[in-house]
Formats: C-alpha cells, structure tokens, sequence
C-alpha cells in the first residue's frame, strides 16, 4: 500500500473519527466521563512518545544532538502557540481560556477562535502524521493512534463551545468536520515537502514528540490534578497505565505486521 495511502487514511481517521465520536461523547455520555478519556490519552501520548516516536528518531548516533534540540525548540514553540491561543486544547465543558473569553468576547468571536485554533492543530497533526509514516508505516499507525485519542477530549470540549455559543447541533458537527479536513492538508502537504527532504523526517520526529509531551504533561495533567483523593488518582493513574499498554500492544502489533 501507498505510504500516502496511509497518510491520506489515517489523517481522515484522525480527523473525522475523532470529531464523530466526540459528537456522540458530547451529546449522550455524561461530562463526569470526559475525564477518563484524558487519563487514557495521556497514557497514549506518553507511550507513543517515549516507546515509538522518540526511539525512531534517536536511531542513527548522529541525529541525537540534532533531535534533542528539535524536542527542546518543539516544547518552546509549543508555549508560544498557546500564549497565543492557537494551541490550547479545551477538555471541559468551561475551561479556563473559554472562561476567560465568555468575559471579554461575543459567541461568535470565540466560535471563531475555536474553529481557526481547532483548524491549526489539526493540520500540524497531519504533517506529524506524514513525517511518522515516511520514517516507517508501524510508527506512522502509532502516531495514528495517539493522535485520535488525545483528539477525541478535545473535540469534545470544543463541540460544546459550539453548542453554548448559539450553533445548531448539524451546525457544530459541520463546522469540525470543516476543521477536521487540515489533517488531510497537513499530512498531504508534508508527504510532497519531505520527497526530497529525507534528512528533515528526524526533526519532524523530534517535534511531534514535543508535541504529544507537551500537550500531556503541560496541557492535560494539570486538569487530572483537580480531580483529587487517592480513589481518583488510582483511576487515572490505571487509566494512564491502560494507554502506555494500548500503545505497546498497537506497535508489537504493527511491528509484526510489517514484518509479514
């Protein structure tokens, strides 16, 4: 099969899957359940990162320097974008950006900005996905994976803002599915810009494991912590433990795939 057969797939997988199910999370399971979809994402971040992504592209001796400042200059660019509100994933139904925007802003303006920030995310989703692929097509389905569960909270969040800022429900779905398809320019336009830029794939792989670093431990952890006692951190700390497992299981069966 086609590496951009795979690219062309997973990033529609990643998009639209993650926004339907989102959609069906958000209008019929209970908000209490949101927070364990987040427990389970962290742990495939953390495992796609530290098991798949990161092993990868440490592989060739001479790439180590180059990749650890690709992961430091990831983690900083990462920052900036979220100072600017390009970057921040919402997981609850009023998080703290949206909280502070409802103060200062119309609904249609943080419509807007969740859609444009939703549309951002994703497209840089897609170029992670197609630089994972072209280093081999087990870690291109691994990043895969991660990528729809971490999603999959966030459409959520952002699926609710829709709601509460006026739009129909069909209007809502349409709009993040409009968003979803960057995945699909991202990933496109990575695989053709990459053709001849071979020795760039183990920076990309730096930066998408800053990226699913800093979203899991900047990003999502934080809000596990307002969940306190010791029968809620069991939950997640299992739940977490649950994701790492998913990701090994996906790349021992993705390795043997391969090796078929």
């Amino acid at each position: 099969m086609p590496i951009l057969a795979w690219i062309v797939g997973a990033s529609l997988a990643g998009g639209a899957l993650s926004v339907l199910a989102a959609a069906a999370l958000a209008l019929r399971a209970r908000q209490s359940q949101v927070p364990i979809l987040i427990s389970f994402s962290v742990g495939t971040l953390l495992g796609a990162a530290f098991l798949e992504v990161l092993p990868e592209a440490f592989a060739q001796p001479e790439n180590v320097k180059r990749v650890s400042i690709a992961v430091l200059g990831g983690l900083l660019m990462f920052f900036v974008l979220e100072k600017l509100l390009l970057w921040k994933h919402c997981h609850e139904e009023a998080c703290e950006t949206h909280a502070h925007s409802q103060e200062q802003a119309d609904h249609g303006r943080i419509a807007s900005m969740v859609i444009i920030g939703d549309g951002f995310h994703n497209c840089v989703d897609g170029v992670i996905i197609a630089g994972a692929f072209l280093a081999s097509v087990e870690l291109g389905i691994i990043t895969a994976v991660a990528i729809i569960t971490h999603e999959i909270p966030q459409e959520v969040g952002d699926f609710l803002v829709l709601l509460h800022s006026g739009y129909s429900k069909r209007k809502a779905l349409a709009f993040n599915l409009l968003s979803s398809g960057t995945t699909l320019v991202g990933g496109t336009f990575a695989y053709f810009a990459l053709q001849t830029m071979h020795d760039f794939i183990p920076l990309l792989l730096g930066i998408a494991a800053a990226s699913m670093l800093y979203i899991s431990v900047a990003d999502l952890i934080p809000g596990l912590h307002r969940r306190r006692g010791a029968r809620a951190g069991a939950q997640q700390a299992l739940l977490i433990a649950a994701g790492v497992a998913t990701i090994w299981l996906v790349g021992e069966l993705a390795h043997s795939f391969a090796n078929v």
